[in-house]
């Protein structure tokens, strides 16, 4: 696709500024921030954790819906999709697409209390900024330009998806990528998520999380001693892993997360389970750290098996092993010259603003590792203390933060329809 320079792109923005229909989007930002708090309110009440996302998906549809979009549904996975087409094609036309997606789950368990309070100007809840901050800031964009009637020259596709948090592992974007008929015709995908709006991710942070279970025959301390243990075997792997050397460059981290087993003081397990996260820049370490956590699992089981046929009068059976891939998150990064980077360096010139470009896993990692331009950024306002039951939203400067998303999405959008 044609590359877009800082001159046109700056061009383009300035030009699609000074158009009446985007002051009037402009205008219905400005003038409903009471609206969106009442949004945010009423999502920040609905229970979102993972793959329990249907009651937040049936909300944003209705509103979809009242918003005036076309083309509103569910798909297999539990995202929500909505279209704004282009204004002078036909319904039927095949042409490139830009995506604005936001994620509907949160990081909290089923069961957690959630009683949304505003105090001092905050919103304080569970999940009030990540991700109700995003997904309101995405209804915001179809109500402005609905409302004011902006003409799109090509569509404009909303997704409010579901497992972004955690071992969701960005199921929702990924089924989208997979099964819509609309992914092959992506042009760029623009993902809100959270607060801000001097940030953007553009480097996708990858990942791989593991489930590692040992299992054996058990017994009693006593009377069945000598049986192998497989907490015993498990710690011994984890801490081999634990010892594994990590670059500085490029930046790479391993984590234990998660260690379950037993069921007494005095009862040799019959099994034991870890989580385990490796995280690095570049997938050549994700699969070293792989082979290593396979090598330290096997060696050690296979340690503990022979120490039970040495102890043949008190050996009950064998310790077997199974390493399960919970999560895999692909690193990859925006292109330094890709039109949508272009686009946003030409917004921020345009609203006074500098844009920090960080390293992240967001739903932008599956779009990017597929080779289509995307990045993360958050819808404007502030926000504190994520992924805590002290989580914090205010609205301060949510209104600079929507025109920055309203404007690089207008952009995409001509830039799509030249393609």
């Amino acid at each position: 696709m044609p590359i877009l320079s800082p001159t046109s792109a700056f061009s383009r923005v300035t030009t699609l500024a000074t158009q009446r229909p985007v002051h009037a989007a402009f205008s219905w930002l400005h003038a409903n921030p009471k609206t969106m708090m009442d949004w945010q309110i009423d999502l920040a009440g609905i229970p979102a954790p993972l793959n329990g996302e249907q009651e937040r998906a049936r909300w944003l549809q209705a509103r979809f819906l009242e918003a005036g979009a076309s083309a509103v549904e569910s798909d297999a996975a539990g995202n929500v999709l909505a279209v704004l087409p282009a204004t002078n094609l036909p319904a039927e036309s095949t042409g490139p697409v830009v995506l604005l997606s936001a994620h509907l789950d949160t990081v909290f368990p089923a069961g957690t209390p959630l009683h949304p309070v505003i105090a001092n100007d905050r919103l304080q809840a569970p999940g009030a900024c990540d991700n109700a901050a995003g997904v309101v800031g995405m209804l915001a964009m179809v109500h402005a330009l609905v409302h004011a009637k902006v003409e799109l020259p090509a569509p404009l596709v909303v997704l409010g998806n579901v497992g972004e948090e955690g071992e969701g592992d960005l199921r929702g974007v990924r089924h989208f990528y997979q099964h819509s008929p609309l992914a092959g015709r992506v042009a760029a995908h623009i993902v809100l998520d959270g607060a801000g709006a001097e940030s953007a991710v553009t480097q996708a942070l990858g990942s791989r999380r593991y489930r590692v279970t040992v299992t054996g025959p058990g017994g009693h301390s006593f009377t069945d001693a000598g049986t192998p243990n497989p907490i015993a075997a498990l710690a011994k792997a984890l801490a081999q892993v634990a010892e594994t050397p990590l670059p500085e460059e490029p930046r790479t981290t391993l984590n234990l997360g998660t260690v379950r087993g037993g069921i007494s003081v005095n009862s040799i397990p019959e099994s034991a389970e870890a989580t385990v996260d490796f995280r690095s820049t570049a997938p050549s370490e994700l699969l070293r750290l792989e082979v290593a956590l396979d090598r330290a699992v096997e060696d050690s089981v296979e340690q503990w098996n022979a120490r039970s046929r040495e102890a043949r009068a008190g050996s009950r059976g064998r310790l077997a092993f199974e390493i399960a891939k919970i999560g895999d998150r692909p690193a990859a990064n925006l292109a330094g010259d890709s039109p949508l980077l272009a686009g946003l360096r030409a917004v921020d010139r345009h609203l006074g603003l500098r844009t920090d470009l960080r390293l992240g896993s967001t739903d932008a990692n599956i779009p990017l590792a597929l080779g289509v331009p995307a990045l993360s950024m958050g819808a404007g306002g502030e926000g504190g203390q994520a992924h805590t039951l002290q989580e914090w939203y205010a609205p301060k400067d949510r209104e600079l933060g929507l025109k920055r998303v309203l404007l690089l999405t207008l952009a995409m959008l001509e830039w799509a329809a030249e393609q």
